[in-house]
């Protein structure tokens, strides 16, 4: 079979999971606030999206890159695929946008236009914009002694066609450009002062409020015509691992580099001035297909921030869900002493992140904790963790800290804790040359009697206690002694000069992930041959690889059972006949996102479980640092296994994927069945282990 028939490819499947967002924007059954927060999803995933997918392809068509990837694809005749495919998406989360408008004014809150106020109202934002807006703003002229300002990457700007006023000498006819950004640091909604006795809300758009002020920059002009822009820059960073001194002072001139990296795409508003466009285009110099003009506000990022801070309206959100914290620790505030009996699994964002958080405190506060080490990848802005891990180095401890500062969009970040911790004594590692350290552990060594017992945490997820109230992941805490011992030859691994280790739990890339999965795989294989259960259950948020895909396809062909749970990006074409007919494909997307990373093996009817922080694309297998880790207490396998069972019932917000590449939703005659909201349901999944308590 040829590459196109055999694969999906990458980025188109990318552009169907972002339709499967933009789906859940427009479907009636999500409350309404939720959808704005849907659509601005959509917004910021295509940014993303086009910062570093569309511009790699771009770099490869401009250096005459014109081999075919594995599925079948050019770099130039995937782009045009793919541009084709993002206007078409853009157009229906417009229209979605415009409805949803609509829907919003009926409930009393209202987007409008500055010529809809009445007098008072203009008055009042006239005053608004003197005193507020009109001291951040910077108007910018392009002219022969004036060159075209650094336009930065994502950020708005409005483009100004000039005349003379009639006050002025010249020629009158003779236009002029500027340009103004629309600052960043002011919210893009501005509060419109209600009638009297009036209960609705009425905002405008901050670009909307300097477009009706604009002449107060330009005295002595008059704005012909006034368009908001937006350019979006390549954002991969390129960073010289091997030859950089210091690679903190690499990834901060890398980050420098950003904000003028190659224009990737040009959105203009509709009806953009023929000058201001002519303008845009030479001097970012963009083909017609990147450039796409807009019926609408730019940037619909900003609905997120706008539908959370609406007052008053929980009713059109989900209902409110807060964590429960483990019921296992419930009776005691000893962590340790739970854990030293049996091993805990937790289930985010159901169960509290706090759990993991007292974790470390606890650890850091405890005299007899020699050690704490742990790997960080996305923290959130004033992480109890970091404040948890200062303390613990001042107080005397070991306290080692494997920093991810290539985190893509988060490197700022990361280097600014990178350094506090420093300061408080930690030993922060920045990972190995050339790989991610994206593994999700931590590992606690603490004296007991005359031993040391080490205590670990494997996670799925980042240790972000706000991404952790939104992101499905699951976290297992365990004093088993072989993961403990792994957990340390990890450490050594990452941190210094240490031969490989012969693992006895843990599998870990880019050495002996991949393998590990082939060999699981293999004996399900093997079992299939002679008769035995052989079933695969997995769980991701991508699949890519090509060799893990024809392992599957070989698997599927040898008789056993895959059942593949995969959120995003999926290259794996499944129900093609005598190649995937035994391969079922679902995504889920819902109110959670989810995150975790499972895989369930039939064993031969002794199933085994892992968790994992790796999904099955070449770069997590081959160049990052990821472990998976074996759930070995027999309850905790059948909790996890209940959540892969209730992601394959759903249907509900499930959709499947076709051989054709698209996605349907799953439709039958059973009860149904909305997976995250079973889930929320605790001891309907903890209860399949109560059996195995004692």
């Amino acid at each position: 079979m040829s590459g196109a028939k055999k694969y999906i490819n990458r980025d188109l499947s990318w552009l169907e999971f972002n339709r499967r967002v933009l789906e859940e924007a427009e479907d009636s059954s999500t409350p309404l606030l939720e959808r704005l927060q849907f659509l601005s999803i959509v917004q910021s995933n295509l940014d993303e999206f086009m910062s570093v997918r569309v511009a790699g392809l771009q770099a490869q068509s401009k250096a005459g890159y014109e081999k075919t990837d594995f599925t079948g694809y050019t770099p130039q005749g995937l782009i045009k695929r793919l541009m084709k495919r993002s206007v078409r998406m853009v157009r229906e989360q417009y229209r979605t946008y415009r409805e949803l408008l609509k829907l919003l004014a009926k409930e009393g809150v209202s987007l409008t236009e500055y010529r809809e106020l009445h007098e008072e109202q203009k008055q009042a934002l006239t005053e608004y914009f003197q005193r507020i807006v009109y001291p951040v703003l910077t108007p910018m002229a392009v002219d022969q002694s004036r060159p075209f300002p650094l336009v930065h990457s994502k950020e708005l700007y409005l483009a100004v066609v000039l005349k003379r006023g009639p006050e002025e000498s010249g020629d009158s006819d003779e236009t002029f450009c500027a340009i103004v950004q629309v600052p960043s640091i002011l919210a893009r909604t501005v509060v419109v002062p209600g009638r009297r006795n009036s209960r609705r809300l009425v905002y405008l758009l901050l670009e909307d409020l300097i477009k009706e002020h604009i002449g107060l920059l330009f005295s002595g002009y008059k704005a012909e015509a006034v368009h908001a822009f937006r350019v979006t820059r390549n954002s991969d960073l390129t960073p010289n691992e091997e030859g950089a001194d210091d690679l903190l002072q690499e990834i901060e001139k890398e980050l420098r580099r950003r904000q003028r990296g190659l224009p990737v795409r040009l959105e203009a508003e509709k009806g953009i001035h023929s000058d201001a466009l002519d303008l845009l285009k030479d001097e970012l110099e963009l083909a017609e297909e990147f450039i796409d003009e807009i019926d609408g506000p730019l940037d619909l990022g900003f609905l997120s921030k706008f539908a959370a801070a609406l007052p008053n309206y929980d009713h059109l959100r989900y209902p409110k869900y807060d964590p429960v914290y483990p019921e296992e620790f419930d009776d005691t505030d000893d962590i340790l002493s739970v854990l030293r009996e049996r091993d805990v699994l937790v289930y985010h964002p159901y169960e509290s992140f706090e759990i993991v958080n007292d974790f470390v405190l606890q650890a850091a506060a405890d005299p007899n904790v020699m050690a704490i080490k742990m790997t960080l990848y996305r923290v959130n802005v004033n992480s109890v963790l970091i404040q948890a891990l200062s303390q613990a180095a001042e107080s005397g401890k070991q306290v080692t800290v494997v920093v991810e500062i290539k985190a893509r969009f988060d490197e700022a970040r990361n280097i600014a804790w990178a350094r506090q911790l420093e300061k408080s004594g930690c030993h922060v590692v920045y990972g190995l040359v050339g790989l991610k350290t994206h593994a999700k552990i931590t590992l606690v060594v603490r004296k007991e009697a005359d031993t040391l017992r080490r205590y670990v945490h494997v996670g799925t997820g980042n240790y972000n206690e706000s991404t952790a109230r939104f992101y499905t992941d699951a976290g297992l805490f365990t004093s088993h002694p072989d993961i403990g011992a792994d957990a340390t030859a990890l450490f050594n691994e990452m941190t210094g000069y240490s031969a490989p280790h012969l693992w006895s739990a843990l599998a870990v890339a880019p050495i002996g992930l991949k393998p590990k999965l082939f060999d699981l795989i293999d004996r399900e294989i093997a079992n299939a041959q002679a008769g035995l259960s052989a079933r695969i259950v997995a769980k991701m948020n991508s699949l890519s690889n090509q060799s893990m895909i024809d392992k599957l396809y070989e698997a599927s062909q040898a008789g056993v059972n895959i059942e593949l749970i995969v959120r995003g990006v999926c290259c794996l074409r499944p129900g093609v006949p005598g190649l995937s007919d035994n391969i079922r494909v679902v995504s889920i997307v819902d109110r959670y996102l989810e995150h975790a990373r499972i895989l369930a093996v039939a064993a031969g009817g002794n199933e085994e479980v892992y968790i994992t922080s790796a999904d099955w694309m070449t770069r997590n297998l081959n160049r990052r640092v990821e472990l998976m880790c074996p759930v070995y207490d027999k309850g905790l396998r059948l909790m996890l296994m209940n959540v892969l069972q209730m992601n394959l019932a759903d249907n509900v917000k499930a959709r499947e994927l076709l051989s054709t590449g698209s996605y349907a939703r799953v439709t039958n005659d059973q009860t149904p069945l909305r997976s995250q909201f079973e889930a929320a349901d605790i001891p309907l999944w903890k209860s399949i282990a109560a059996a195995f308590d004692s």
